[in-house]
């Protein structure tokens, strides 16, 4: 029987308590909306890093899962882990890694969607996946993870306006970023370092993103909360 109230946790296999010389393969993470393509796009461009993007838009099973998530969760979900498992393993290759690699999503954050949406028979099955590709998915030498709030989301979401993402419900953002929250607050796999992007545009700012790449540079192990500059109206 899955814990459902425990939600998807992490094996310590990879502590935070390693220590690196410098991040060769970075995650972004967060929600829907929270700005992971933005900051992305900006680090590929200030580390010279070769960039992984999640193939969101490919899934043909995601519009009709936010217009009914009970009946196309499972095909929605099962696509999503095949297409970035398969990714992963592309990526797997050592002389990738001479250069940074910088990915908009953790192989291991299927299962925060697979727990939020899957019945208790579809999710036994999906662990049973899960758990024999998981074992073959590279570690991240650092996770950023973004959080903001449903607010922010809910505009963000509004403003890049992807036409299969309309039927996103204020009541699925509300659920997707407490997941996100418990996911990460036991997440020991690699050094975590968390942003609160409510109130941080790294654009308008640029200031701040020079802080946050020292902080990236800076951070070897354990886990940390990224704060901007103090004392400046946003």
């Amino acid at each position: 029987m899955i814990d459902r109230k425990a939600g998807p946790t992490r094996n310590r296999r990879n502590p935070r308590g390693r220590r690196l010389d410098k991040p060769r393969y970075i995650v972004v993470e967060g929600p829907i909306g929270v700005g992971k393509t933005t900051l992305v796009e900006m680090l590929i461009k200030e580390l010279d890093a070769l960039p992984v993007y999640e193939a969101v838009e490919q899934n043909p099973f995601l519009e009709k899962f936010y217009e009914d998530r009970v009946k196309y969760a499972f095909q929605t979900q099962l696509f999503f882990l095949l297409s970035r498992y398969q990714q992963q393993r592309e990526i797997n290759q050592p002389e990738l890694f001479r250069r940074t690699v910088v990915s908009d999503y953790l192989f291991a954050k299927d299962r925060i969607f697979a727990f939020l949406n899957l019945s208790d028979d579809e999710l036994s099955l999906y662990e049973q996946v899960f758990r024999m590709l998981d074992a073959q998915i590279p570690r991240p030498d650092l996770v950023i993870y973004m959080q903001a709030s449903s607010d922010v989301l809910e505009e963000r979401i509004a403003l890049r306006g992807k036409f299969f993402e309309r039927h996103i419900t204020r009541e699925y953002l509300d659920a997707l970023s407490e997941a996100y929250a418990n996911f990460f607050f036991h997440y020991a796999d690699s050094p975590l370092l968390t942003i609160n992007t409510s109130e941080i545009d790294f654009v308008k700012h640029p200031e701040d993103f020079a802080l946050l790449v020292k902080e990236i540079k800076a951070l070897k192990r354990g886990a940390k909360s990224f704060v901007p500059q103090a004392g400046r109206k946003r």
